[in-house]
């Protein structure tokens, strides 16, 4: 983490420290000096809390001179496509269908049903050759997930 990032999040982490249902996912200094901050909550975030935060975070960058070239600050949720990063975002998106890829290649698809110690478990639609699917509860341990994402139904 850069020293920007760093102080970045120390800004975040002081906006939102009263707002225990908010909570910082990542921060990213882009090499076009694009600095992306995005921030969730357990039910969401509006766009006031984002702005508050954007308004707090760039005035202090700009006291302190932190950033000497030109910058674009962007604050945000993230997006529908963005992997879930924290195992928070796991609990906010209990009942939802999820895309897991893990370590060895194989790839997941199921309804999130729960999160229990260092895994999740998911209601995985599983076919075997010459009979009907069946639904099985699966758990994947966190260290095995290098990418999930939220799958959005549009039926």
């Amino acid at each position: 983490m850069t020293a920007v990032e760093k102080r970045v999040k120390e800004l975040v982490e002081e906006k939102i420290g009263d707002r225990p249902e908010l909570f910082l996912v990542d921060i990213r200094m882009l090499p076009n000096n694009k600095l992306i901050i995005q921030v969730d909550g357990d039910e969401g975030i509006g766009i006031q809390e984002c702005a508050a935060i954007s308004r707090h975070v760039g005035f202090h960058l700009e006291e302190e001179n932190l950033i000497e070239k030109a910058y674009n600050l962007e604050v945000s949720s993230p997006g529908v496509g963005e992997p879930l990063r924290l195992t928070r975002q796991y609990h906010k998106n209990i009942g939802r269908t999820v895309s897991l890829k893990l370590t060895d290649g194989v790839k997941k698809e199921g309804v999130l049903k729960r999160i229990e110690g260092e895994n999740i478990v998911i209601d995985e639609s599983v076919k075997e050759k010459g009979k009907k699917a069946v639904t099985v509860e699966t758990a994947v341990p966190f260290q095995e997930i290098t990418e999930s994402k939220i799958l959005i139904s549009f039926k």
